[in-house]
């Protein structure tokens, strides 16, 4: 069995995106967590995805954003597929989108309205290795889960949990990361890099200090403090060129 968990703050979006979806799902083999945060009541998501696991009974631990939307009715017995299949899925973390250092940007989900590519490059294997796997759907195996937590002092907000998870599990137990080939998955939000993300990637660098450079959905990301606070001035700076232009 795979446990779903989903952290939600807006009911009508759970509702037309994941609960739908999951509604044509093929596979049924699974339990669904919804941890309600409409009056936040979790502070941030590793507080509430350490809830929504520790109540899990799956073998699979599926952490997913509300507004992910499975397009096929083959999504979930697909992802399955390559869990149960593979060789290292007991000390391996497996999600839908990351980084290559050359290629950019691994997934095969479309995002954002219109619909568009989320990636610069589609999985065409079942998995390829990746350094970390983005937030809005990626997969602990339950052993690992009970070995490591989701850090709730360094991830005191929203971003850059899977990212953070990721490394950590691989510097205690050398679990490796994966993205999985998996077509038919819809994510309505682009993602952000607002001052949020800014804050919670400082604390997740200075933490990996020993890893030369971070590699996320959202970016590159140097772990000196110098160069960081350097790379983040000037992504800042472009970003207010751009308002001024729009005016």
């Amino acid at each position: 069995m795979i446990s779903i968990v989903c952290v939600y703050n807006k009911k009508n979006i759970l509702n037309e995106y994941l609960i739908k979806s999951l509604e044509i799902q093929t596979y049924s083999d699974y339990e669904l967590i919804l941890l309600d945060n409409r009056r936040n009541k979790y502070k941030s998501a590793a507080t509430a995805l350490n809830v929504g696991g520790k109540r899990s009974k799956g073998e699979w631990i599926m952490f997913v954003h509300q507004d992910i939307k499975f397009e096929k009715p083959t999504v979930l017995s697909d992802i399955v597929e390559i869990l149960s299949s593979n060789s290292r899925k007991q000390e391996a973390i497996f999600g839908v989108a990351g980084r290559d250092p050359k290629k950019g940007v691994l997934t095969n989900i479309t995002h954002g309205y219109p619909p568009v590519r989320a990636g610069e490059e589609n999985v065409k294997n079942d998995v390829i290795e990746v350094q970390t796997v983005d937030e809005c759907l990626f997969i602990i195996p339950r052993l690992l889960f009970e070995k490591l937590r989701f850090d709730e002092t360094t991830i005191d907000g929203w971003h850059l949990y899977a990212v953070d998870y990721c490394l950590e599990a691989y510097e205690k137990f050398r679990a490796k990361s994966y993205v999985m080939g998996i077509e038919g998955i819809y994510h309505k939000s682009s993602g952000s890099l607002d001052e949020s993300y800014f804050k919670i990637l400082r604390k997740v660098s200075n933490k990996h200090k020993k890893i030369k450079r971070i590699y996320t959905t959202m970016g590159t990301w140097p772990t000196n403090t110098i160069v960081l606070r350097s790379k983040i001035f000037l992504l800042k700076m472009k970003v207010k060129l751009r308002q001024i232009y729009k005016k």
